[in-house]
């Protein structure tokens, strides 16, 4: 089974971000990126699927700056056969865009299945999985918590509101995944070192117009300074006057 896994490189979760001087993008500079948590769940998936079958290939793709290498050669060292880097200096926020770029690019190699993360945790807009399945004609099931493969079928577990839905689905297929499939592995120094040979292919992304636009970004509030109510047990009245007073606001 040949599977592409779709990766994106993302600020991490506790890097300070700033607002451009444009009013519409982050400021990069001296922003820490990573891997986007949801897609390790994705890789690991991959790799463990492959792993049962004892045959196929893992391939991750990513459209972004060239800089995006380190998380692909990260996906290398964990175990993936081959890296893919789109390049592109735009940022990457359109979910549309960017399904149809990434599609253009996996109906030109051999696929059965497409493995994404919930979503990105930088836009946060969990458009791409769904899109992405349309725009190649595949079977989409999404944020998936449990997956089983027998007999070329795939049995995803999701959970909804109040309950767990049961889906079986074959291939070609795009699932998304969610917290808690699986528990994605580190690189190892023997997988840091084979990755240095596995193969790596940069190509300039096909990208169409946008069809979103972000009019301007702006941080949110900076949040109340704390407030010291008393010490000890003689500070329960005033902390339970205060609870009372926030709550009936």
């Amino acid at each position: 089974m040949d599977i592409v896994v779709c990766i994106k490189r993302v600020p991490a979760t506790d890097t300070a971000i700033k607002i451009a001087a444009d009013g519409k993008s982050i400021d990069p500079t001296g922003v820490q990126f990573e891997l986007n948590a949801y897609d390790e769940f994705a890789l690991e998936q991959a790799l463990r699927i492959k792993e049962q079958l004892n045959a196929g290939s893992v391939t991750v793709v990513t459209i972004g700056p060239k800089d995006c290498k380190k998380q692909l050669d990260d996906a290398l060292a964990r175990g993936a056969d081959k890296a893919v880097l789109l390049s592109t200096t735009d940022w990457m926020y359109d979910g549309a865009q960017t399904a149809a770029a990434l599609a253009a690019w996996i109906k030109t190699v051999p696929c059965h299945l497409v493995l994404c993360g919930r979503q990105a945790v930088d836009s946060d807009n969990n458009q791409l999985p769904a899109n992405l399945a349309a725009r190649l004609g595949f079977g989409c099931v999404t944020e998936v918590s449990k997956l089983t493969l027998e007999n070329g079928v795939f049995t995803a577990e999701r959970d909804i509101e109040g309950a767990r839905e049961v889906v079986t689905c074959k291939t070609p297929a795009v699932l998304s995944c969610n917290k808690g499939l699986n528990e994605p592995r580190y690189a190892n120094l023997k997988g840091i070192m084979a990755a240095k040979k596995k193969p790596f292919v940069e190509q300039p992304a096909t990208l169409g117009p946008r069809t979103m636009e972000i009019v301007s970004l702006t941080l949110p509030p900076a949040r109340a300074a704390g407030k010291i109510l008393g010490n000890g047990a003689d500070a329960v009245p005033a902390l339970i006057a205060a609870l009372r007073e926030q709550k009936a606001l």
